[in-house]
């Protein structure tokens, strides 16, 4: 009697987002995304200031974006300058108190003159662009798109951060 054939060699699933994941990226794609920060920007609005003090006494205070009651991103404000700070800049400022209707003030003026930057950055573990916004000359938040740029992709963390603020 013959041997029974032998098993074929296993190959373990996918993991998604994982290696092998490849896709081409289409650049065409970014432009969508573009259009569609511009076609939300005066829909944005300015969420409740998230203002803390740190053990040293230090004052952070950051104000949300927010785009149909989720949070897409954080503006970082200034208390010395009393402006919006450049992404990337968080603010720490000891001395100085935080009224936070003057920090929501300062961002709802700011995002009023706020532009789109024309260019994007994909990111490859949210599969989504990363759409720059500023004020004057300074980028102050970058709003997600989804990869084919039809939908706005909320930061999750953030919202659910809000809500448990401003509740």
């Amino acid at each position: 009697m013959p041997a029974p054939p032998a098993p074929p060699p296993l190959r373990p699933p996918p993991i998604r987002g994982g290696p092998g994941k490849g896709f081409r990226l289409d650049p065409s794609m970014a432009v969508k995304a573009i259009e569609a920060v511009k076609a939300a920007l005066p829909l944005l609005t300015v969420g409740p200031p998230i203002v803390r003090t740190g053990p040293a006494g230090d004052v952070h205070a950051d104000v949300p974006v927010m785009y149909m009651d989720f949070a897409v991103d954080r503006i970082h404000y200034d208390p010395y300058a009393k402006a919006p700070s450049p992404k990337g800049r968080p603010v720490r400022a000891w001395g100085v108190s935080v009224d936070p209707s003057e920090a929501r003030s300062v961002v709802e003026a700011a995002l009023r003159e706020a532009w789109v930057v024309e260019a994007a950055e994909f990111r490859d573990p949210e599969d989504a662009w990363a759409v720059p916004v500023a004020w004057r000359n300074v980028i102050i938040m970058h709003v997600k798109v989804s990869y084919d740029g039809s939908e706005l992709v909320p930061d999750y963390g953030l919202t659910e951060e809000v809500r448990r603020y401003a509740l």
